[in-house]
């Protein structure tokens, strides 16, 4: 009786979750479809997108020499060009003058997200490498990008890279990459490509909501028949196949070089995929085994902090600790699609029959989050080595910043309090952006210091 009862339970709260999760995404659809309709209008009425295109053309060639800095999205996000004019970062981006917002796939590996990266910036055709592609059932080549983003890109031309989640951790690996030196045709690429990482709540060291939502803790690879994960991989299939042109050049979940479309595979095709057999959710080859503790550790094993690039970190949390038990720390402060899971992930205990996943693992350690993330894992690398690290509590504390040290803070804040709704962080969204952008523009320049954004000279 008692095991009918928690499995009624089970299912309601994933028949709720459900509901709120495709609430949410259709509000963000919808919005992104608002925003085309009323700058169409715009356009037509006020005659003013020519005017806007030569002040932003202007505003580039005068600020050449500035470093890019890069903004990097999580799971689920998207780039510039994707979902109309709504902006992942709520236009964060406009707050400098040579700001990129690259479109990842939202749903594909950290490893092929960085290679993605990599051709975005200095194009050419997407090469997520030969081994890689058919260890894990894929086309080697996909998305051409005839004009890179930042073609000079290189040691004397370095880039500020920004990522939410786990886009800091796309960050990381692409650093990784340069210094190995992966990508064919470019042998002169170093980790001193990278001027700069910084982590707006990044997922460095995994996270147990991963568990929470379906993947199975036994290995961090497969997911549990019936959970959330399950709707998202069986909705993201049939997305995939449909391949209706229209949808996808709205909002795409990456997955076009695993082929899943019905005019390459047909019926069989996606009933292989929706079974398990076929795509990425049969290879592994998607975000979430990335981001389970297991997943983290494999990538991080691999993954170096190096000597001449500066490192910070912003590690959100929305609990508190009364009477001794980790609860939320507010109501009204967390959004309805991360309120259950923050009360969750307090109450997240590692299964005792299940090696723990690392020496040293203490449920505890993992009890504050932000909804999403462990605020542990948003520090800074931990595990299985811990890097050189350096806790602050203003700004002051690390002035200037020194490199190879990964400089980090706590914010109280969710998840998603500083990407898609600019007035729900309120003034916390300018302080924590402006810091940021202020940071990148005055401490990283390893050699001559460009122009400033807005300086005037006599």
């Amino acid at each position: 009786m008692i095991r009918l009862w928690m499995a009624y339970l089970q299912l309601a709260e994933l028949f709720l979750s459900s509901i709120i999760h495709l609430l949410y995404g259709f509000y963000i659809f919808s919005t992104g479809v608002a925003g085309d309709l009323s700058q169409a209008l715009s356009d037509y009425f006020y005659k003013s997108k020519v005017n806007i295109e030569v002040k932003e053309e202007m505003r580039k060639d005068r600020n050449d020499d500035l470093p890019p800095i890069v903004l990097l999205h999580g799971i689920f996000g998207f780039g510039k060009g994707r979902l109309g004019g709504l902006s992942y970062f709520a236009g964060a981006e406009k707050k400098d003058e040579r700001v990129l917002v690259p479109d990842l796939g939202s749903l594909t590996s950290i490893h092929d997200r960085a290679r993605e990266l990599f051709y975005y910036l200095k194009g050419g055709q997407v090469d997520y490498g030969e081994e890689h592609s058919i260890a894990y059932g894929h086309s080697q080549f996909g998305r051409i990008y005839e004009q890179g983003h930042y073609p000079e890109w290189d040691e004397d031309h370095p880039i500020h890279f920004v990522g939410h989640s786990a886009g800091a951790q796309v960050a990381r690996v692409l650093q990784q990459m340069l210094a190995d030196k992966a990508f064919k045709g470019y042998e002169d690429t170093s980790e001193n490509w990278v001027l700069s990482i910084t982590a707006l709540s990044g997922a460095f060291n995994g996270t147990t909501r991963a568990y929470l939502d379906g993947m199975q803790p036994e290995d961090g690879t497969t997911l549990k028949p019936i959970c959330l994960l399950q709707i998202c991989r069986i909705g993201s299939i049939i997305y995939d196949w449909l391949d209706i042109s229209m949808l996808k050049t709205y909002y795409n979940f990456g997955f076009d070089h695993f082929n899943m479309s019905w005019r390459k595979t047909g019926i069989s095709g996606l009933v292989d995929c929706l079974l398990g057999n076929a795509g990425p959710f049969a290879s592994g080859d998607w975000i979430l085994p990335d981001l389970t503790l297991q997943g983290s550790i494999k990538l991080n094993y691999n993954l170096h902090t190096f000597p001449n690039t500066y490192y910070f970190s912003y590690a959100t949390k929305r609990t508190r600790k009364i009477l001794g038990v980790t609860l939320p720390s507010s109501i009204t402060g967390i959004h309805p699609l991360l309120f259950i899971r923050v009360l969750q992930m307090t109450q997240w205990r590692h299964p005792s029959d299940v090696p723990l996943p690392y020496k040293g693992y203490r449920d505890e350690d993992w009890q504050d989050n932000d909804g999403a993330l462990n605020t542990i894992s948003m520090t800074h690398p931990r595990f299985p080595i811990e890097h050189p690290n350096h806790f602050i509590e203003k700004d002051s504390d690390c002035e200037p910043l020194q490199p190879g040290i990964w400089y980090y803070k706590f914010v109280e804040g969710d998840h998603i309090l500083f990407i898609i709704n600019r007035e729900r962080a309120g003034v916390q969204f300018d302080l924590i952006y402006d810091d940021i952008f202020g940071r990148c523009r005055r401490h990283a320049f390893r050699k001559k210091l460009p122009t400033l954004p807005n300086e005037i000279h006599h």
